[in-house]
């Protein structure tokens, strides 16, 4: 947990930043949907399971989900980028606790926005793999949030991640009003 909180203290330049946007551009948005749309369907084909594709119900519900799950990610990295001075990465953290805007509904809206945008490419395209893929890469990054991260987030926010915590969903978001964090 040092490594964490040696992060968080380090001044990033917007070079680093802007170098590891770059690099997680290239892995989530783009290297796991190709994953997602050219090899796994060939894995239902080896293993002889067919597609829930069925055309246009597929295409409406997966572009939808596509659609919120990438809106949600992209506020998220925005609100992370302009208001806190970090990244969605570990190693280029937010300089201070986030509860506005995304975070104002769960605390792990950027989480929540892949698992939906990638869920909605396996809609999109009716593979089992893919689903299966995207329950357990979601379950990958639940574990790891609940395991690391939130009590990195306890080391570097202290009382007022507590409060946060206390206050806001995990990850299924609620649009009640919640208590201000004090």
């Amino acid at each position: 947990m040092d490594r964490f909180k040696k992060w968080q203290d380090r001044n990033s330049p917007t070079k680093d930043r802007f170098a590891a946007l770059l690099l997680g551009a290239l892995i989530f948005p783009t290297l796991i949907p190709v994953l997602l749309i050219l090899v796994l369907p060939k894995v239902d084909e080896r293993l002889g399971i067919g597609s829930f594709y069925s055309g246009w119900w597929n295409i409406l519900v997966g572009a939808i989900v596509i659609l919120a799950g990438g809106i949600l990610a992209l506020w998220t990295i925005e609100n992370q980028i302009r208001l806190a001075s970090g990244t969605p990465f570990p190693m280029l953290p937010t300089q201070k606790l986030l509860i506005v805007g995304p975070f104002k509904y769960c605390r792990n809206p950027m989480t929540l926005g892949t698992i939906l945008a990638y869920g909605g490419i396996s809609i999109l395209i009716g593979s089992y793999a893919a689903v299966t893929a995207v329950v357990l890469l979601g379950g990958f990054l639940i574990a790891y949030l609940k395991l690391v991260e939130e009590k990195e987030l306890e080391i570097r926010f202290g009382s007022e991640y507590v409060a946060y915590k206390k206050n806001t969903p995990f990850m299924i978001p609620t649009l009640k009003k919640r208590n201000d964090i004090q």
